[in-house]
This record gives structure tokens, C-alpha cells and sequence, in this order.
């Protein structure tokens, strides 16, 4: 009795529920259209208009097609005893599931986390772009490092000229002679190499200044509150201002400039002629003018592959910009917005759970009519059914009894009636010839 009343109850309870769980789908079914609707709104193009109507269109398609497919699901999955067709059902809810993930919940995702994935696309590309610039600033500033060494050099030949005009530090007499004329010429040229390196960092400071309010501009349009779309476009217009900053930083790199004069400095070397008064003068002038051309070859070499270095380095690849939609981007950044897409998974999904449940409840029920003897088995109204075929089935017993003895009785008459006239024996006298064949046969 105590099984009978686990079934019954599980029976009432999946009766009253009926109801609330219909309630209950289409209202996951309502929400999940209106998420959709907010989701496909930003893919589509168009008018104002078409764009409304489309995306309604397709929500509402969306709604229809989940209510029904888990209708027809808590209907007859828990009805399903035999595996084969149980099996065959879940096997349809999970391709079924698998299409309204596609059609449905990644578009629920964009309309939760949309514009929080195309804020942090916006963020990402804006960190890359600080690096683009912060690498080609340093590439800019790599020449600059050659200044001390040119500044050095140009310092040298010109001591090297004064101590040679007051002393003769190099050929013994002093005097302005070509030796002199010679170094005052190169410290000149690496004077005026120093000057172009000089105005090419101011340059590269304004230029990097300029990208700097570029990306200040652009980290505000990241952080700013209101709708992510026009952000985008602002910050779009933004990336390609700050992307021709960074080539120009890149073209202003002055080791080129210093390549070529470090070139011009052994390959364009014209030496005087010795204008010394005596042969001994000119003799040692032509020393020191070989000598000052070694040093200029190898003041030229170290200048070069000092460029060469500089040169050598990667440049700052060009960065297009790619805006994102709002379901392209929740897309490509689901790994940061695992909440969302388990939230507008779930609210596609959650019928699935009432499926299940309805599963384990009709389980219960015949698990729990198996233990009961077939008597304890009949309803109220089954038992009522049974009664009145019972009585129905009595009275025609009654009155086919009833008719058979009226046909028996009526049957003894008509034999008590013809019997007389069929079985009467009249006796008649033995004469002498028929007792005369009976003792012969004796």
C-alpha cells in the first residue's frame, strides 16, 4: 500500500506541475527571443526598419523552435521504456541542443557580454599600439646613440688641428698647413653629421609626442561610458592617425643619413698636397695626411657598422585595425566571458533539466506499479468500470439462464406428449407354430 501511495503521489505531482512547467518554457523561451533579437540586431545592415523586423522575425523563430522542441521532448522521453528509443531521443536532444547553441545562445552571449568583448577588443588593440609606438620611438632614438661617437670623433680631428697649427704636434712645425686644412675638414663634416642627428631627435620627440595624445585619445574612447559602437568608429578613426605616427617615427631614423656619411667620410677622402717649404715638411705632411686618412677609414668603418646595426633591427610591422562586432567579438574573447556564455547557454538549455526529471519521475512510477499485485494496481475508476461490466455481464448470464430453462421445460412436454403413441407394445397370444419354432431352435 505505502508503493501504491509513492506512485499516486508522483502521478498528482507531475499532474499539478503540468502546468507551471509549460509557464516556465515559454517563459525561458520568451527570454531567450529577446536576447536573440538583441544579439542578431548588431550583425544585420540595412534600414532602421528592415533591421527591426528581421531581427523580430528571427527571435521569433527562435522562441517557437525551442518551446516546441522541448515540448515535444518532456512528452515523450519519459514515456520511452525501451533503451533503444530512450537512447534514440537523447541522442535527438543533444543534436537539438547543439543547433539551438548555434542559433540561439551565441547570439544571448553577445547581447550579455557584447560590448564588454568589443571594449576589451578596443583595449588589446590599444596595448599593441602603445608598443608599435613605444618600439618605433626606440628604433628612432638607436641613431641617437651614434651622436657621442660623432661628436667624439669631429672633437679629435679638430684638437688634432690646433695642437698641429700651435705646436706641430703631428709634423714638427707648426703653421696652418695642409695637415691642418685636412683635420680642420673632417671635424667640419662630422660637426655637420652631428647637427642633422642633433635635428632629427627633435623630431623624433614631436612625433612622439603627437602619438602620445594619439593613444590618450584613444585610451579615452576605451574607458568612456554610453554605447560601444560609436567608440569603435571614433577609436577606428583614431588607429589610423596613430598608425601614419609610427611610420613617420620610422622614417625619420637618422642611421641611414649616418650610413651614407660614415661612406662619404673614406670613399669621398681627398688628401691635400704637401705644401711644406722643404721636402723634409712635405715629406712629413704626407705622413701624417696617410695617417689621418687611416684614421678617417677606420672612424668611417666603426660609424658604418655601427648603422648597420641599427639597421638590422625589425621594423615595426603596420597594425590595421579590424572592428569587431559584438557577436564577432564575444566569439573571439569566450574564454573571458565564461559566466556569460554559461548564463545564455543555461537559459537555451535549462529545459533539459525538466526533461530529466520527468525521465526519473515516470522511472519511479513503474519501478514502484512492478512491486504491486495486479488487483493493487486498478483505479478508482477502473474498478468502477469493472462493477458495472460485471453487473452487465450477470444479467445477461441470468437471462440466458432463464431462457435455456424455458427451453428445456418446453422441451419435457412435447417428449411427454409423443411418448405414448411411440413406445406403446400391444401383447398378442403365442400360437401352435410359432412355440413349435421356438422349442426347434431350443
Amino acid at each position: 500500500m505505502q508503493e501504491r501511495n509513492s506512485a499516486t503521489k508522483i502521478r498528482n505531482g507531475i499532474d499539478n506541475l503540468e502546468v507551471i512547467s509549460r509557464f516556465a518554457l515559454a517563459i525561458l523561451a520568451l527570454a531567450s527571443g529577446v536576447y536573440t533579437y538583441l544579439g542578431v540586431r548588431s550583425l544585420l545592415d540595412g534600414s532602421s526598419t528592415q533591421v527591426f523586423f528581421a531581427a523580430v522575425i528571427y527571435s521569433t523563430a527562435v522562441s517557437v523552435a525551442i518551446y516546441a522542441f522541448w515540448t515535444y521532448l518532456m512528452k515523450f522521453v519519459p514515456l520511452m521504456q525501451d533503451g533503444a528509443r530512450r537512447f534514440a531521443l537523447f541522442g535527438t536532444m543533444i543534436l537539438g541542443s547543439m543547433m539551438i547553441i548555434a542559433m540561439s545562445s551565441w547570439l544571448n552571449a553577445a547581447a550579455l557580454a557584447g560590448s564588454a568583448a568589443t571594449e576589451q577588443h578596443l583595449a588589446l588593440q590599444l596595448e599593441g599600439y602603445v608598443e608599435d609606438l613605444d618600439k618605433a620611438h626606440a628604433n628612432a632614438l638607436s641613431a641617437q646613440s651614434l651622436l657621442p661617437d660623432v661628436m667624439r670623433a669631429s672633437e679629435r680631428f679638430k684638437r688634432l688641428g690646433i695642437e698641429e697649427r700651435t705646436s706641430g704636434a703631428l709634423t714638427g712645425t707648426s703653421g696652418s698647413g695642409s695637415v691642418v686644412q685636412l683635420l680642420n675638414q673632417m671635424g667640419n663634416q662630422l660637426d655637420e653629421l652631428t647637427g642633422t642627428i642633433t635635428d632629427s631627435k627633435q623630431e623624433t620627440t614631436d612625433l612622439f609626442a603627437t602619438g602620445r595624445e594619439q593613444l590618450e585619445k584613444m585610451r579615452t574612447l576605451v574607458s568612456a561610458s554610453g554605447a560601444v559602437q560609436p567608440r569603435a568608429d571614433q577609436f577606428a578613426s583614431e588607429a589610423i592617425l596613430l598608425a601614419g605616427v609610427i611610420a613617420s617615427l620610422q622614417e625619420t631614423s637618422i642611421a641611414p643619413s649616418v650610413r651614407r656619411a660614415a661612406e662619404d667620410l673614406s670613399l669621398g677622402f681627398i688628401a691635400p698636397i704637401a705644401d711644406g717649404n722643404s721636402q723634409d715638411l712635405a715629406t712629413r705632411q704626407s705622413t701624417v695626411i696617410d695617417n689621418v686618412k687611416a684614421s678617417v677609414e677606420a672612424q668611417s668603418n666603426a660609424l658604418a657598422n655601427a648603422a648597420d646595426d641599427i639597421l638590422a633591427e625589425p621594423k615595426v610591422p603596420s597594425r590595421r585595425f579590424v572592428p569587431l562586432s559584438s557577436a564577432e567579438a564575444v566569439l573571439r574573447y569566450a574564454g573571458d566571458f565564461v559566466p556569460s556564455w554559461a548564463g545564455a547557454i543555461s537559459i537555451d538549455l535549462l529545459p533539459a533539466i525538466l526533461v530529466l526529471i520527468l525521465s526519473i519521475a515516470h522511472s519511479a512510477i513503474r519501478q514502484e506499479d512492478e512491486k504491486l499485485d495486479p488487483a493493487e494496481q486498478i483505479t478508482a475508476g477502473e474498478m468502477m468500470r469493472a462493477v458495472a461490466l460485471h453487473n452487465k455481464l450477470s444479467i445477461a448470464d441470468q437471462d440466458a439462464q432463464s431462457q435455456q430453462a424455458a427451453a428445456t421445460a418446453t422441451g419435457k412436454e412435447t417428449v411427454a406428449k409423443e411418448q405414448p403413441s411411440s413406445n406403446t407394445t400391444v401383447l398378442r397370444p403365442v400360437d401352435s407354430e410359432q412355440r413349435k419354432r421356438i422349442e426347434e431352435s431350443r
